[in-house]
């Protein structure tokens, strides 16, 4: 039996991987058994078990910067858990007894996968960000491989880090699916589609300006179809700000609008262009099913990190990036009209986001991983 212990946690974009990464070793060595390392009150003590997957409990948070009296408070608290941190990881490491270790971001990962490199058992790290997070550039010196999304991470670590760029396990469904057929599955029809997202909280930039957009559209009698979603921050408020500039819903088949997209795998194929924060994830769908784009990274992620994401894209001629601080109303508009008066660029965005996407992404992983079983 192979018995892996994952850690990662504060964020689906370091969930979500552990999760995939546990299916891909499944498929291979389906005797494998894993435990899932992280905080008590994180999302992933909710993912995690409801993946299947047993979850152990670590108390560890991160620091913050901004020396407020509520953070200074938050401080004190990281340090109390740093002081204990140490010695629970060791707890769950010599009661689960692991092969390997595998950790994938955030603080929680940290303590576990140190103190299973102390131990001489094998490690591994995955960076789902161009810009990696404190914590992975902690533990490249530590672990036996590290694993990136992008090479472009590898420029914020010592040059004699090892490292394999894996790219980043995405859903399934995610493929090249015929734009024609998806616009049908959809009942859309043939016109230019877009997909607008701001993810499953929403973003109420997003939410703002795309409102704007789908107005203009309605009016100026654009051939656009359009699909957004806007989140739980816009379920109060977006329809209503539709229906004040002049947009009617009903009989609209044109036009969908909802609050949470269940099946983005279809959606996104029918797009001709997507308009999307800049996630680890949500690019690496992006370029799976090829696709150009307008990325608008959040400006509220540590060290940024959306922004490098989205520049690799649009370095390599893939997307328009704007900061959320120069993004308007006026100017989207005026982008996206500018692309649906030119469908030659659209494609060559799309082209290029699809050369970005890395295919083998599983066996990358597992091969990384079958070195360390090997070990």
């Amino acid at each position: 039996m192979l018995k892996v212990l994952l850690a990662g946690g504060g964020t689906a974009g370091h969930i979500n991987p552990a999760l995939a990464i546990a299916s891909i070793i499944k498929e291979k060595r389906p005797d494998a058994e894993f435990l899932y390392a992280g905080t008590p009150n994180g999302m992933e003590a909710r993912l995690v078990p409801k993946a299947g997957i047993e979850f152990a409990p670590i108390k560890v948070s991160g620091f913050q910067r901004k020396l407020t009296p509520k953070n200074i408070a938050r401080n004190i608290k990281s340090v109390a858990y740093l002081t204990t941190a140490g010695h629970r990881a060791k707890q769950i490491i010599d009661g689960f007894k692991p092969d390997i270790v595998i950790g994938t971001g955030g603080y929680v990962s940290g303590p576990i996968v140190m103190k299973a490199a102390q131990m001489g058992i094998p490690t591994a790290i995955h960076e789902q960000n161009a810009y990696p997070g404190v914590t992975t550039r902690l533990l490249t010196k530590r672990v036996d491989e590290v694993m990136l999304t992008v090479e472009a991470a590898k420029d914020y670590f010592d040059a004699s880090v090892k490292y394999t760029v894996t790219g980043l396990p995405v859903r399934k469904g995610f493929t090249h699916r015929s734009r024609q057929d998806a616009k049908r599955q959809l009942g859309l029809d043939d016109g230019i589609c877009i997909l607008s997202t701001g993810g499953s909280l929403g973003a109420g930039m997003i939410n703002e300006t795309v409102s704007d957009l789908i107005a203009w559209s309605q009016k100026n009698g654009r051939q656009i179809n359009h699909i957004h979603s806007y989140g739980q921050m816009g379920k109060d408020t977006f329809v209503k700000s539709l229906t004040e500039k002049g947009v009617t819903l009903e009989n609209n088949p044109r036009l969908m609008v909802k609050e949470y997209i269940d099946n983005m795998d279809v959606c996104m194929a029918a797009a001709d262009l997507i308009i999307s924060r800049s996630g680890a994830n949500a690019l690496c769908e992006i370029e799976s099913v090829g696709r150009a784009s307008i990325l608008i990274p959040s400006p509220i992620v540590a060290g940024n990190h959306q922004y490098h994401n989205a520049m690799v894209l649009a370095n390599a001629g893939a997307a328009v990036v704007f900061e959320q601080k120069d993004l308007t109303s006026e100017l989207l508009i005026k982008t996206v009209d500018e692309l649906y008066h030119d469908p030659d660029r659209l494609a060559v965005l799309s082209a290029n986001a699809a050369s970005l996407a890395i295919s083998d992404t599983p066996d990358r992983i597992y091969r990384v991983i079958s070195g360390l079983i090997d070990k």
